[in-house]
């Protein structure tokens, strides 16, 4: 047999020989794995498959004769032999009942092909009849083995467990007195042990009390089993032993009887009884939900502890003996029997005398009592069993969220790595814990104080917390009328729900409706407990919608009023402020989704914010400009913002020495400047130069991003741009355009796409030198960046000198390999770029040529859906067309009947540029007479409808090119193009004129030829 065989599977002594395999879940697995690879080698690795073995495989086998197909000879009524044989004429398969020999990997998968139904009692047989010899056969079978590392599965140990528990039979033949596992629960994979370690590969906990020695503490991972160290130091998480295969070897190195038994199979298997009394699964206040971890874990624990321990009793009348928890155990926060009895007790009664015991503990006023649950830790609050529902109602609107909105705190659970105790704090903290759920009203505020003097921020004191319960007790807290509990409670909450795992929990066990409350009460310090809490756990989705749903955004918008319209210094005024900057605090993390902006809008909240916007305290104003920011992204806050008079404010901020109100002020006018109205009030108040003093900020990349944010947007007009050119901000930007993130990229090269605009601001783009960084952005993969940086090239490349750099860089080819990008935004200012390239090369001809399948590229562009991607591959067409050569090629590729489909559009735009490539494409003389055939002339006519003086030009210079085949002066008569030009040849663009009168001497030249041609 080979080596991973030999260590992994499982045989019986023999005198003898190699034994037999034993009939264990570990050699059924291995089994199923053995067939599993011999049934895809061939399919997988049919070379490998026919590689003929040194010695063959021998075995006894159930095979008959009759079994095998046509594809075998057989001999003398009973001997089969298969066709396929090897170098020395030895049949790759022998059958002489009741042997059987295989010689290669394919023979075998065809035979166990021929016995579905006993495919693994023949793998068993072949493995057991092998010899010695015959290890060098199975070598690539050892070799997956090998890497496979056959691992402990929860089946697998499940199915151990039930076979030692059949071994506890009572009298003297019996080899184990008891096995149970040390939690009740179980989880959907199959695993007792808690979900942050089960991360470690570890399955359950075991206790197993051999006959013949103390009971032995066992852990089963999926690297195998061994001895925990709960014994010595109370740690179920320490390895105090090697590492076993499984159970059974563990039990026969440490108990010899256990060994002797197996061995000799001297033992009774216990029957299990017809029917089982199942305990249902019930907790106190340590129970958790099934997704938390330890608290759970404990309590489950501590039962299968006691439960064990009574299995460990002898079972006499007079000689009961009373078995109490170690110390270790205690250290553990496991309660003692009659603590247990007496909680087993209550929750039979329905937990009335748990409900008096709390009512005396915490009065509960009558107008907020609620029923208390069995089991519940703290009246008012029901059952950890049962959660309630965050988000508080049912129906579409629990469904519904913003496009924009994510889930902030979609995070793996992190642990260390490593096996050592966790730090003394984590254990004091359970122990605080204790104290919570059981102690009286001093007690807790006691063990609230002694909470605080934790680092609260450390991530092992906040798992603590919810791993034993913790965080359930501090909710439940809430609830109580006792207010120095409630303020206790909530500046723990307060510290802890920064970590996102506890966010979850705390909306997962109610917190925020009930934080949401507090939000009216009389007291102003609970009130910003509360609120910043709020602000913490409202970071992600599903808890902003449940502020929302329960009242909680006009609530929080209420605290904002509590700042008088006059500053004072006074303590109470000082209150109130901290009760307003709280409340914007919230806002802030709930004005995220797009249903809580319409929210706080309805509320009544903008011209609080832009009263709280006067005031002078940085602490203030962050979460303030912070939540106009995020709700800048609607047109009616913008709206509002302007007409509150607020962006006088933020510009007044950008100034300022705190970095990020700076940051949050320059976002928010980046949003607002969308509006030309702000634009305009961004520079009536001077807030450009400022802006350009926050580009010497590289190092802050946020602050970076919002910056030439503002300054794209406040660009657009071309009065902002005329202040920047001054404030010489094209240098600073063109110095960003490298090693910078792609959102500074993004706003940067928008900024100078605006600015190149006009002509002065490209040569200083040029003498910056920006035109080559700017083309090797053209091989980026961010779609708006490729949107701004085509832009840019375009506006770059009107200048001629500029041009030749980007010639010479290849920047047009990388511009013309943009059109076959997916987005038609990126085509469509790809396609404008090309425009000016075109006609500022020197010889564009050529170089359009020399790429190939540029030509037939843009011309299969003309079926696009898409308005704008059409527009700019006509006008594209409209400059290419201008060679000769190139308009004979495109016209090969059929660009006149694609054009003609165009001509029933009414957009204005593509009119234009339509028009201008249809007259462009008249140049090759029989695509006139084509552009009639297509019926392209009478919609060219209705183009003259038109309001926009550049479709009329366009539209003239088209129908006078038309007009010179006879047949479309014919169509256009009858469309009425007469009527239609002769108040355009009065126009004051003399190329409106000149084409207008062109286009009716042409057919007013067919019309005398007629007649002299009629009428002599």
């Amino acid at each position: 047999m080979g080596l991973a065989l030999t260590r992994a599977a499982q045989w019986t002594t023999a005198s003898s020989g190699m034994g037999k395999l034993e009939i264990t879940p570990l050699n059924e697995s291995l089994l199923k794995e053995i067939l599993h690879f011999v049934e895809q080698i061939s399919a997988r690795h049919p070379q490998e498959a026919k590689h003929v073995f040194r010695e063959p495989l021998q075995w006894e086998t159930s095979l008959q004769a009759s079994d095998f197909t046509t594809e075998y000879d057989i001999r003398y009524g009973s001997c089969v032999q298969s066709r396929e044989a090897d170098g020395d004429g030895h049949p790759l398969l022998q059958l002489t009942p009741p042997d059987v020999s295989v010689r290669s990997f394919s023979q075998l998968t065809r035979l166990l092909q021929l016995v579905p139904d006993r495919k693994l009692r023949e793998v068993r047989a072949c493995l057991e009849g092998m010899h010695a010899d015959s290890k060098e056969v199975i070598c690539r079978l050892d070799f997956k083995l090998l890497n496979a590392h056959v691992r402990l599965s929860p089946a697998a140990v499940k199915r151990d467990v039930e076979l030692l528990k059949s071994l506890c039979a009572a009298g003297e033949k019996k080899v184990l007195r008891s096995v149970c596992y040390t939690s009740d629960y179980e989880f959907s994979n199959g695993c007792r042990s808690p979900p942050w370690r089960q991360v470690h590969g570890e399955i359950a906990y075991l206790i197993i009390e051999p006959c013949d020695s103390e009971p032995l503490f066992i852990t089963c991972s999926t690297a195998g089993v061994f001895l925990n160290a709960v014994r010595n130091t109370g740690n179920a998480f320490d390895r105090r032993s090697n590492v076993y295969k499984d159970l059974v070897d563990l039990l026969k190195s440490k108990s010899p009887h256990f060994a002797e038994g197996i061995n000799k199979k001297d033992f009774v298997i216990q029957e299990e009884p017809p029917t089982t009394l199942k305990i249902p699964h019930v907790e106190a206040v340590g129970v958790e939900a099934p997704g938390q971890t330890l608290g759970s874990y404990e309590h489950q624990e501590k039962n299968a502890l006691k439960k064990a321990r009574q299995q460990l009793a002898p079972n006499k009348t007079g000689g009961e003996k009373k078995f109490e928890p170690s110390l270790k155990w205690k250290c553990l926060g496991l309660p003692s029997p009659h603590e247990e009895a007496e909680e087993r007790k209550m929750r039979r009664s329905g937990g009335s005398e748990r409900a008096t015991k709390s009512r005396s503990r915490f009065p509960k006023s009558e107008s907020k009592a609620k029923p208390s649950a069995p089991g519940s830790p703290l009246p008012g609050r029901p059952s950890s069993l049962k959660i309630k529902t965050s988000g508080g109602g049912t129906g579409a609107e629990d469904f519904s969220a913003s496009s924009s909105e994510s889930e902030d705190d979609v995070q793996t659970e992190r642990r260390g790595d490593s096996h050592t105790d966790l730090p003394s704090e984590y254990w004091q903290i359970q122990k605080l814990v204790k104290y919570l759920k059981g102690g009286n009203q001093t007690a807790t505020v006691i063990a609230l104080c002694s909470m605080r003097d934790f680092n609260l921020a450390q991530e092992t004191c906040q798992l603590a917390l919810r791993d034993v319960g913790g965080l359930e007790v501090l909710v439940n807290l809430l609830d109580t009328d006792e207010m120095k509990c409630k303020i206790g409670s909530l500046k723990i909450l307060k510290e802890i729900s920064h970590n996102s795992q506890i966010r979850q929990a705390i909306a997962d066990l109610g917190g925020l409706q009930t934080m949401v409350a507090i939000l009216d009460s009389p007291d102003k310090e609970l009130r910003c407990l509360a609120a910043e809490t709020i602000a913490n756990v409202a970071r992600f989705r599903r808890a902003r919608r449940t502020v929302r749903q329960h009242d909680g955004i006009k609530r929080l918008v209420n605290l904002l009023a509590c700042v008088p319209h006059c500053v004072s210094t006074s303590s109470k005024q000082e209150k109130d402020m901290e009760v307003a900057r709280c409340g914007a605090l919230a806002l802030w993390s709930c004005s995220k989704s797009t249903r809580n902006k319409d929210a706080i809008r309805k509320a009544g909240a903008i011209p609080l914010l832009a009263r709280l916007l006067k005031v002078p305290q940085t602490n203030m104003l962050i979460p303030v400009v912070g939540t106009l920011q995020e709700c800048a992204s609607q047109r009616s806050y913008r709206i509002a913002i302007q007409s509150e008079g607020m962006i006088e404010d933020l510009v007044k901020y950008l100034s300022c020495d705190n970095q990020d109100l700076q940051k949050h002020c320059a976002s928010a006018i980046f949003k607002c400047a969308e509006d030309k109205q702000t634009r305009d009030l961004v520079r009536h108040h001077e807030g450009l130069q400022p802006l350009v003093a926050l580009l010497g900020e590289a190092r802050n990349k946020e602050l970076l991003t919002a910056t030439t944010g503002a300054i794209w947007k406040c660009s657009i007009s071309m009065e902002n741009v005329a202040k920047f050119e001054e404030y010489r901000a094209l240098e600073l930007l063109v110095g960003l355009l490298t090693d910078q993130p792609e959102e500074v990229l993004v706003n940067v090269v928008g900024a100078l796409a605006e600015c190149a605009q006009r002509p002065n601001n490209r040569v200083t783009i040029r003498k910056s030198g920006g035109i080559a960084p700017l083309v090797g952005l053209l091989t980026g993969t961010n779609q708006t960046l490729l949107i701004n940086v085509t832009r840019a090239v375009g506006a770059c490349a009107a200048d001629p000198e500029s041009m030749t750099i980007i010639e010479r860089l290849d920047g047009v080819r990388l511009l013309w390999s943009l059109l076959k990008n997916p987005n038609p935004d990126v085509q469509a200012n790809a396609a404008w770029a090309i425009c000016p390239c075109i006609e500022n090369a020197e010889d564009a001809g050529e170089m359009v040529r020399s790429f190939v399948g540029s030509l037939e590229l843009i011309v299969h562009l003309l079926k696009s859906t898409n308005k704008e991607v059409l527009a700019s591959v006509c006008a594209a067409i409209g400059k290419i067309a201008k060679d000769e050569e190139n308009l004979a090629v495109i016209t090969d590729h059929g660009v006149v009947p694609m054009l003609a489909s165009l001509t029933n559009t009414v957009d204005d735009k593509l009119r234009r540029y339509l028009a201008e490539a249809i007259a462009r494409c008249c140049m090759w003389s029989s695509n006139r007479k084509a552009f009639g055939e297509a019926g392209a002339v009478a919609p060219v006519v209705r183009f003259l409808r038109s309001n926009d003086p550049a479709v009329h030009r366009a539209t003239a210079q088209a129908l006078f090119q038309l007009s010179r085949e006879p047949n479309n002066c014919i169509t256009m008569h009858e469309s009425g193009v007469v009527k239609l030009l002769i108040p355009m040849i009065g126009s004051s663009d003399e190329v409106l004129q000149e084409e207008a009168a062109g286009c009716v001497a042409n057919i007013r030249h067919l019309a005398l030829a007629n007649d002299k041609a009629r009428y002599g």
